[in-house]
């Protein structure tokens, strides 16, 4: 399938699965355009790299079905001045959209075959602006904190407290949080009287594992 056919379908995607359901922020659907997310699947699942729905990336993880990529990205209602926190790196195709809309994305992955993957996508791209961390997501980049904005990509039974503190008033985090089978996709934000909490959907993550 040549580069024209995949341009194709991200425009398919964008105008069936995307726009339909509410994603309406201009600087996300663009960024949605550019980033080509077969080359973030195996080469024999590329075909199906623009359906609704998620696909295996190997080592028991997988890539989220593009809507709830965009869910959670326009969720964070990015500028484009903000640092932000990836927990799950897993293909690299959330780091890429994020990438595109912000100053720096500081990516962790626990497995270290899926994080060299995505910077070897990441790179062959030209992105600059993604730094990478193998470990404990729940335990986030303190070093690096605080964060304008946390995507979390993985399953929580409940919010990790470590990643809260890394959170910047005002900041904005979006995880599912539940068990395996039942998941709310959870918009956190952080105030100077509390954190609000806005369920999203529903949702089927992997868990997160610390």
């Amino acid at each position: 399938m040549d580069d024209s056919k995949f341009t194709l379908l991200r425009r398919q995607m964008i105008r069936d699965q995307l726009e339909p359901r509410g994603i309406n922020d201009p600087a996300v659907l663009e960024a949605f355009s550019k980033v080509p997310r077969h080359l973030f699947v195996a080469e024999e699942n590329r075909h199906l790299a623009y359906r609704d729905h998620p696909l295996p990336i190997g080592e028991e993880q997988t890539i989220s079905q593009p809507y709830i990529v965009a869910l959670m990205t326009q969720s964070l209602e990015l500028q484009g001045h903000e640092k932000v926190l990836e927990i799950g790196t897993g293909s690299g195709y959330q780091s890429a959209i994020l990438a595109e809309l912000t100053e720096h994305v500081y990516t962790v992955e626990r497995i270290e075959k899926l994080s060299l993957q995505a910077r070897e996508v990441h790179s062959l791209l030209g992105y600059k602006n993604i730094s990478y961390k193998i470990g404990d997501g729940a335990a986030g980049w303190p070093e690096e904190s605080p964060f304008d904005g946390i995507l979390v990509t993985a399953a929580a039974a409940e919010v990790p407290p470590l990643l809260l503190e890394q959170l910047r008033p005002g900041g904005r985090m979006v995880i599912p949080v539940g068990d395996r089978l039942l998941q709310d996709l959870l918009l956190i934000t952080k105030e100077e009287t509390g954190i609000n909490v806005h369920k999203l959907c529903g949702c089927r993550f992997v868990p997160l594992i610390t």
